[in-house]
Formats: structure tokens, sequence, C-alpha cells
């Protein structure tokens, strides 16, 4: 069911896809599984008494912002070296389910934000965040599957018009997402100018099939990195755009945001230490890094950047946005954490034109809603995210369709835990041909 002009608006407090009766919750269970990096993270299985049910897997991250919901893990050295989660399950089996079966429940935002009051801490630390989101999430599941609606349905707000988005595959990995040299942890391509999602899907595949050759004609690694990108052994960035450039040109694409455009993630907290930005073998200051993301945007296709300075560089963020607002889209993302707080201090400080969009990084569906909400309201774009640790699950797909913010990235067309968003993407294209895709505009 697509939005239209005659769908009543509703607050965010109003569950998703329109007021119905309230619902009951008669089971809750998680269990211990492994995400894409072999690393513990839990499932969550919610059922209804009408019989439907939801699942989610939770992602974990590795590059992550310091005021993310804190994931809850077990620190126990002798197993998965402190990284298990039974300590959340118990979360989900013990508290949170007694909070859930206890009573029936208006909406989706009610079940959130109870269990956000049980927990009691500003971070999510007590229950732990990784809990609270796979059970919202598995309730957002059952309660589309409840009412018989795909779930990007009833995740739609009524004030934005579901479509297709760009994606943007992760090609080269770099930073904290491979074992090579590179300071910039992600090198995407974005086919914006593609005619539809499946001919998206296919320029990013025919495109990291060239870009494999020509690092090995190059003499470089073809391994791959934590989100399925190749991890080279070149130190500059510079190198890099080259031979994305080469590889988009020789899959017979045209480089450019009327083709296919780059986007960067350097994840410069990662390298930003003493004041200064630690970039293949130099140090520069705030002015000089935007002066180099100018340059480069200048020499190359680049239509956006994210995290393109520390999340504590407040000064350099705005120094940012003023040199290169107009012209290019910049993406907060360890800086805003999907908060809707955060994000609207952000705007009306100046900082950035954009907000990366995790569901697990602020830890309900609802408030990732809202945070989205707050984007929308001031003019800010959106871009929805996968995580470094990823699972096979597929919510982000239907969120980015659902509400309309027109990009997504969930990594390189590689690796069964990246694909399964993009295949996800592809079916919905197929069965709903009326939806636009593209940025919005």
């Amino acid at each position: 069911m697509t939005a239209s002009k005659t769908t009543p608006r509703r607050d965010l407090r109003d569950p998703p896809g329109g007021a119905v009766s309230p619902f009951h919750i008669t089971g809750l269970d998680a269990e211990q599984i492994l995400d894409s990096r072999g690393r513990p993270t839990l499932a969550v299985t919610l059922t209804l008494a009408a019989g439907a049910s939801g699942w989610a897997a939770v992602p974990s991250g590795a590059s992550t912002g310091t005021r993310e919901a804190v994931e809850l893990r077990d620190g126990e050295a002798g197993r998965y070296d402190g990284g298990g989660v039974t300590r959340a399950i118990a979360s989900v089996t013990g508290p949170l389910a007694e909070l859930a079966t206890a009573r029936p429940w208006p909406d989706l935002a009610a079940l959130d934000e109870a269990m956000i009051e049980l927990d009691g801490t500003s971070s999510k630390a007590r229950l732990g965040g990784n809990a609270l989101v796979g059970v919202s999430m598995a309730a957002a599941r059952a309660l589309a599957a409840e009412r018989g609606r795909p779930l990007w349905a009833f995740l739609a707000p009524p004030e934005a018009a579901p479509r297709l988005p760009v994606p943007h595959f992760n090609v080269v990995n770099g930073g904290a997402h491979a074992p090579n040299e590179l300071d910039f942890q992600e090198f995407m391509i974005a086919p914006i100018g593609a005619p539809s999602m499946a001919e998206a899907v296919r320029a990013g595949a025919e495109i990291y099939a060239r870009l494999r050759r020509r690092l090995a004609a190059d003499g470089q690694p073809t391994g791959l990195g934590d989100e399925g990108g190749f991890a080279p052994g070149y130190t500059h960035p510079r190198q890099v755009l080259t031979a994305l450039v080469a590889a988009i040109t020789d899959a017979g694409y045209t480089p450019g945001r009327d083709g296919v455009a780059i986007a960067l993630d350097p994840a410069a907290s990662q390298f930003h230490h003493d004041g200064r930005y630690h970039l293949a073998g130099q140090a520069l200051s705030s002015t000089e890094m935007i002066e180099l993301y100018a340059q480069l945007a200048t020499e190359f296709p680049i239509w956006s950047i994210e995290d393109g300075l520390a999340e504590d560089d407040t000064d350099g963020w705005r120094q940012l946005t003023q040199r290169l607002g107009e012209r290019l889209q910049l993406v907060g993302d360890d800086n805003f954490v999907t908060n809707p707080a955060i994000i609207e201090h952000a705007i009306a400080a100046g900082i950035g034109n954009a907000a990366l969009i995790k569901v697990n990084q602020v830890g309900t569906v609802t408030e990732t809603l809202q945070a989205m909400q707050v984007c929308r309201k001031h003019g800010y774009a959106q871009m929805v995210s996968h995580r470094s640790g990823e699972t096979v699950d597929d919510f982000i797909a239907d969120l980015v369709v659902g509400t309309g913010c027109g990009q997504i990235k969930s990594g390189a067309p590689a690796r069964g835990e990246r694909v399964a968003k993009y295949n996800r993407l592809t079916h919905i294209a197929a069965r709903r041909p009326d939806l636009p895709y593209g940025l919005p505009n």
C-alpha cells in the first residue's frame, strides 16, 4: 500500500500502518548466533496472541560513535574474547519478556518507550541496546505480519512517500574494516543515474567485477574487508578513486551524478589523534582536511562524504559544512548516532546536511523513525545503513523503502549478509513496479 494524499496524518506515537486495536505479546525468546565477523550476536523471536510472529537478528558495528546505544556483552575472557551475549539474551527472556507479556500494547511506540523506561539509562546499558533493538525489530515484523502488510508498508510514515533507494556499494574497504594501510574506511559507488532498482544492482555488480580485474592487473590483493569490499594495498585515497573511476568506465558506465557517482566514509574519528588527522603519513589540521576533500571532489565524481571529520571536531564540522555543504552531501554518523535530540541540536548548530540512520545505533525502531522525522522536518537527507558485523536480516531494506529517504548502504554486492539487503530491494521492486527509484526531489 503506497502513501497518498488521502492517507490520514498521524503522530509517530500512532502505530506504523495506521490505527488498529491493541496487540498482545504471548511469547518472547532469544538465542545467540554469529554475525558476519564471527562474533556473537542475538536473534529474537516475538509471538502475538493472534498467532503472528516476528524474527530479528541484531547487527553490530566496529566503527562506533561514543554516544551509541551500548551493547550488553558478557565480558568473559575465556568465551568469545568476552563478546558473548548471554546477558543480553537474559534481558530479553527475563525483564523484557515480563514487561512485554504483562499487558496489551496500543502501538509499537508504546512498547519501545516502556522498554526504554525499564532500562532506565540514557545509553540502554543496563538491559543492552542490542536486546532492546532485537525486541523492537521483531515486534515490528510481527505486527506487519498480523496486519497482512509488507514490513516496508507497515513502517511507512504518512508524510513520506515510499520509494526504492539508490544503493551505495562499499567496494573498497579500509580503516577499521580491513587489514590494510588505507585510512579512509569506505569507498562507495552509487548508481544515482540508474533507471531502476534492478539496473542499479546490476551496475554495482558489474563495476565490482571490473574493479577486481583492475586491482589484480595492478598487482593489488583482491581479498575482502568486513563489508565485502576489496582491501588493496593502496595508501592514499587518490589511488583508490582513480581505480574506481577506471572500473566504472571499464564496465560501460559514466562516472558522475548522471551515471555512477562516488561516496566516501572516511570515518575520520578513527585517524584523529592529538588534534590532527593522520592520513597517509601526514598530520593535517581540520582546515587542511577540508581542503583535501574540496580537491578530491574537484578531481573525482564524489557526491557524498560521511564522517569527514571527527565526531568531537564541532568547529571543523561547521567549517566543512560552510565550505562544501552547497556542493556535497555531508553525512553525520558518529556525531549523530541516529539520535533525534542530537540530530536536532546538530542541525541548529549548522553541522552537516544529512544523517546516517542505523537502527541498532539508537536502540529502537520508534527512535529511528523519530530521527528520520527530524531530518525531514529540517530538510536533511538520510541514508539508511547496515553495520560491519551483519546478519542475513534484511530489515533495513524495508525501512529505507517505507520511509522513502532514497539512500541505503549495505556493503559490497558480495557476501550473503550484504546482498540479502539488495536482494530484498529487488524483490520489492519486482512486486511494486509503481514505486519510484532514486533520490527524492
